[in-house]
């Protein structure tokens, strides 16, 4: 590693007049809840979050019951990810977000989900500009903190360069690409090539979204691409040491996974569910418990038994005993 490449990893990307480590924690819809931000808290307490998004309309008229608006100032710095179809209830559910304190609020306009798309929202607005324009300025007029964007590749057809272009008019701070097209959801190689193009032709930082899951790959995105920083997003799911693993790497340290750690982390992480849901943790949990296990050698059978009991304390203790090798 020369010494330019390893001055710019131990830098930050700045957004607006903050600094972040380069390694983001993205949004997965029903997994990157507070409770798995407060456990990756544990490991990294500088970096960047992303709560999971939400549509403008559902926080403006949150009444409590989604916890839209159920965050914990430990969780910071956040950023608060929103999908919008159009100007109305934009004014209202900004003034929310930010009277609740965050750090700044993004705008996803790369969701490819079907759901969202039929609405207008996520990945569609990158087919509609003059309706993505008008909600881009409302945004930014309602703002007194940083705003960002996350992008796709294109709708239909490739235009990530002139929607960056119109975003940074539009006095967007930052902006993230995930370099698929709606059409391809998350298969394929993400276009790098397409980054890159995008980061040449804007001046605001540009955030990599897609195919980045530890340090090595980063390099490579880097070597190609240029970016500011990287947004991890299934790359953290069960891993909530991720971003403090991928930033030793960057520094030359080492960092070891094992099965005590992996383990400590899982018991952790249900407590903390817990603590936010009652006892539906339990169901909820059970999404999370694969990827967790994934490769060990107990884990057939520590999954068998943790998917059917519903006794919160008899889970605590499978992974305590999980943890101790002891299973």
């Amino acid at each position: 590693m020369s010494f330019d490449e390893r001055d710019y990893w131990q830098g930050s990307i700045r957004i607006k007049d903050k600094l972040y480590p380069r390694f983001i924690g993205g949004p997965l819809d029903g997994i990157t809840d507070a409770p798995f931000r407060r456990l990756v808290r544990e490991f990294s307490a500088d970096e960047l979050l992303y709560t999971e998004m939400r549509h403008v309309a559902c926080v403006a008229n949150d009444k409590g019951g989604v916890k839209s608006l159920n965050f914990e100032q430990l969780e910071r710095p956040l950023n608060y990810q929103v999908a919008a179809n159009h100007e109305r209830f934009i004014a209202q559910a900004l003034e929310r977000i930010v009277a609740k304190g965050v750090d700044m609020v993004d705008l996803n306009i790369g969701c490819p989900a079907r759901n969202v798309i039929g609405s207008g929202s996520g990945s569609a607005l990158m087919a509609d500009l003059p309706r993505l324009k008008q909600i881009l300025v409302a945004m930014r007029s309602n703002l007194n903190v940083p705003f960002t964007l996350k992008i796709r590749a294109g709708f239909k057809t490739v235009n990530a360069v002139e929607v960056a272009q119109l975003a940074q008019d539009c006095g967007v701070d930052a902006l993230a690409i995930h370099p698929r097209l709606q059409t391809q959801h998350f298969e394929g190689r993400p276009d790098y090539a397409l980054v890159a193009e995008v980061k040449k032709a804007i001046q605001i930082p540009v955030i990599v979204s897609g195919g980045v899951v530890n340090f090595k790959t980063a390099q490579m995105v880097y070597e190609q691409t240029g970016v500011d920083g990287y947004l991890i997003g299934r790359g953290i799911w069960a891993k909530p040491w991720k971003l403090h693993e991928m930033r030793e790497h960057a520094a030359g340290r080492e960092f070891v996974v094992d099965r005590a750690l992996i383990y400590r982390c899982a018991l952790r992480h249900f407590e903390l569910m817990l603590d936010y849901y009652g006892l539906h943790a339990v169901y909820v949990f059970r999404k999370h418990l694969p990827f967790y296990v994934r490769g060990l050698p107990d884990a057939a059978e520590l999954r068998k038994f943790l998917v059917t009991v519903t006794d919160p304390e008899l889970i605590k203790q499978g992974l305590t005993q999980a943890m101790a090798g002891s299973l």
